[in-house]
């Protein structure tokens, strides 16, 4: 859409900028705490695209993940931390991955999912100094793509989430965005559907949460990711991939932010560019970050291709006009 502008500067954090062994570096979270941007993200690490091209590589299909840590100052260049700064393994959980940044009463939360060996879960993690983490919540199987809302709303701390049934939805990938809300960030409940896949008309498949939403005169505006299955084969590592993932964006109330006050009816951001067309996964826009300036401009940070991290940015005002009352409201 014209009204959000890529960075030209864009890919903002990539492999090469990493300290340490990296191949993919993507769905960050993002936020701005104690005087500095702060990213946190998904590196998976192991092989690279020639491996996964080569039928006699032993590193062909083999991917590690951690997340690692950025900083800036200005939210537009990035320096590295010197290593990882999260990981979860044991002799249950296999990975955590795509974090989530939100600040909270002083502290950073941080959303994550966990792939196990009965299942995906959804993780929420506090810390002060990016080193120490305190785990308030692990969910069921199988939910992920959590987003904590940045304060309480009546009382009670707000999430977005995406559980992911197969068998009741009759098989596929026909999934949609729920709310849950919570006394203490350890027991969730309430739980509400908010967003349904079939009401987004670019999207023919799953649609999950994406950033955190932010606070507005106008109401919660958060971002979400869409997913449309394509016929042709798009640009991958691997053979067979036909899933485009697009950027959508709504607005949702103060009070009760289960209430859709307006949404676009047109991606936010479709997958234009090389890096967003070429990589390790290609026609892949997926936000993790967003920051509302003072001066009101609106940072999305997004991961492209599965393989770099990116960064556009546009007006409050201009992205709130395109949040249309839904058809149904």
């Amino acid at each position: 859409m014209s009204a959000v502008k890529r960075f030209p500067g864009n890919p903002i954090l990539s492999a090469k900028d990493i300290p340490y062994d990296a191949s993919l570096i993507f769905n960050a979270g993002v936020c701005k705490y104690n005087g500095k941007y702060i990213m946190t993200f998904r590196n998976d690490y192991g092989s690279t695209e020639q491996d996964w091209r080569d039928p006699q590589s032993p590193r062909k299909g083999h991917l590690e993940t951690n997340i690692g840590i950025a900083y800036s100052d200005d939210g537009l260049h990035w320096t590295a931390g010197a290593k990882p700064v999260f990981a979860m393994r044991d002799s249950e959980i296999l990975r955590a991955y795509d974090p989530r940044l939100t600040v909270i009463e002083g502290r950073v939360a941080m959303c994550f999912a966990v792939d196990t060996r009965h299942g995906l879960r959804g993780g929420i993690a506090l810390t002060d100094d990016f080193e120490n983490f305190e785990i308030m919540s692990l969910s069921a199987p199988d939910n992920r793509n959590m987003v904590l809302f940045p304060e309480k709303i009546g009382g009670k701390y707000v999430r977005l989430e995406r559980p992911f049934p197969v068998y009741s939805r009759g098989g596929g990938e026909h999934f949609d965005v729920w709310i849950s809300n919570s006394p203490d960030l350890r027991y969730w409940g309430g739980t509400k559907l908010l967003l349904a896949g079939e009401t987004v008309p670019f999207a023919n498949a799953k649609l999950g949460p994406a950033a955190p939403p932010v606070k507005t005169k106008a109401g919660w505006l958060t971002t979400f990711h869409a997913v449309a299955f394509v016929e042709e084969e798009l640009y991958a590592w691997h053979p067979e991939w036909h899933k485009r993932y697009m950027a959508g964006i709504m607005l949702l109330d103060l009070e009760d932010p289960s209430v859709i006050k307006g949404i676009s009816r047109q991606p936010l951001l479709f997958p234009e560019t090389d890096y967003e067309r070429r990589g390790f996964r290609g026609d892949v826009i997926f936000p993790g970050g967003m920051i509302l300036e003072d001066d009101g401009e609106v940072k999305i940070y997004y991961g492209a291709s599965d393989t770099v991290e990116c960064l556009a940015t546009a007006n409050v005002d201009d992205l709130i006009a395109l949040c249309e009352p839904p058809v149904n409201g």
